[in-house]
């Protein structure tokens, strides 16, 4: 796409600085970068584009793997043609196993690379490689190593939304989904954490489970945005609501919460609690799947911004907006937007990652995952 012909929208998010001692010192200035803005196609074009995408993955040997928060089209077409809609580790994990040698990824660029280290003989292509995440850009791996040479007694934990770099130069990643289970294992050693990038999350995994942990100070420009003055007042508004929230919120907003989970774990509560209505404190994309599995239920965006304020995300990543079927269409066409990751990094990257699938396969299936924690300091 030509920026110069494409809509453009300035993005806010926090960049941490690190002081001589290499501590994240609680001054996160503002940076700016930008996000392409998808011209929404008419009813007509969108047909057309589903056609030429059904037909191309067919003829390229290709399978389509979505996010929950990529525009509702990106998300069904992906389960019409036998692909997945999930989080990012299991995108990738789907892409892995799956017979296709070609895997178009719907989402932003650090799930093309988680993909790419777990198949580096597939071909891994994305609608947009501008498409990032306020999470992975504000943890910079020369910063982030710095931090951890500074702290050689500690392991490393980073959450998925890293950069290849960044996992590679990790113990152990997790997902919003693993990381109490992972954290408190660690924990239950006598490990001391150096925890990044998110702030929040790390935040929630100390709170409930006493870990020494150690921050980076970095947040999701969608997730930070929840109020839990206006989220309290809305829920004054539906007293049979149930709350549900993503862990990469503020505490504040946390403590208001009836359930508080991953993306999958957002979709089992709602599920499963017995409510008419859900006020939901995540991106904006999970409602159409979350309304889609519960026709009967109702379900409510939490507000990112007082009467007075104005949303920077206003609950949608602006990074996951630029996926679009006109993208898809042309990469499958061309082969353009590769994701490519050096190779020398995907085996370091890859330790971290397997850690993480080994350990959450014992929990699965009921098998002890003592022998899956080991001892070690900064990677």
């Amino acid at each position: 796409m030509n920026t110069m012909t494409t809509p453009v929208i300035d993005v806010e998010y926090e960049q941490p600085q690190l002081n001589a001692a290499a501590e994240t010192d609680g001054v996160c200035p503002t940076r700016h970068v930008w996000a392409r803005v998808p011209v929404e196609p008419s009813l007509p074009e969108r047909a057309a584009l589903k056609d030429r995408i059904r037909r191309l993955l067919k003829e390229k040997n290709a399978v389509m793997v979505s996010h929950y928060y990529v525009h509702p089209d990106l998300q069904d077409l992906a389960e019409e043609t036998g692909g997945l809609v999930s989080d990012s580790l299991e995108m990738a994990r789907f892409g892995h196993e799956h017979p296709a040698t070609t895997l178009l990824v719907s989402g932003v660029r650090f799930m093309g690379e988680t993909s790419k280290i777990l198949s580096p003989e597939k071909r891994v292509l994305m609608p947009d490689l501008d498409a990032t995440c306020s999470l992975d850009l504000g943890c910079p791996i020369d910063d982030f190593s710095q931090f951890c040479d500074a702290h050689p007694d500690r392991t490393v934990v980073v959450y998925a939304n890293t950069s290849a770099a960044v996992k590679a130069r990790s113990d152990w990643l997790v997902t919003s989904s693993c990381a109490l289970d992972i954290v408190r294992a660690l924990k239950e050693k006598g490990q001391k954490i150096l925890w990044a990038p998110d702030k929040h999350l790390g935040g929630y995994i100390q709170r409930e489970t006493g870990a020494d942990m150690l921050m980076w100070n970095g947040s999701c420009i969608v997730h930070d945005e929840f109020k839990s003055f206006e989220l309290a007042e809305l829920k004054k508004e539906h007293p049979k609501a149930r709350v549900l929230v993503h862990p990469e919120s503020p505490e504040a907003v946390i403590a208001l919460a009836d359930a508080v989970g991953s993306t999958s774990g957002i979709l089992r509560a709602a599920k499963e609690m017995d409510a008419p209505e859900f006020i939901v404190a995540t991106d904006k994309g999970m409602m159409h799947k979350l309304r889609t599995l519960n026709p009967g239920k109702t379900f409510i965006e939490a507000p990112t911004a007082g009467s007075s304020a104005t949303c920077k995300s206003c609950a949608h990543c602006p990074w996951m907006a630029m996926n679009s079927l006109a993208g898809l269409a042309q990469v499958l066409e061309t082969g353009s937007n590769e994701i490519h990751v050096d190779p020398a990094l995907i085996p370091r990257a890859r330790v971290p990652i397997d850690r993480m699938l080994a350990f959450t396969s014992a929990l699965k299936t009921g098998r002890s995952t003592a022998g899956l924690v080991p001892h070690i300091g900064a990677a």
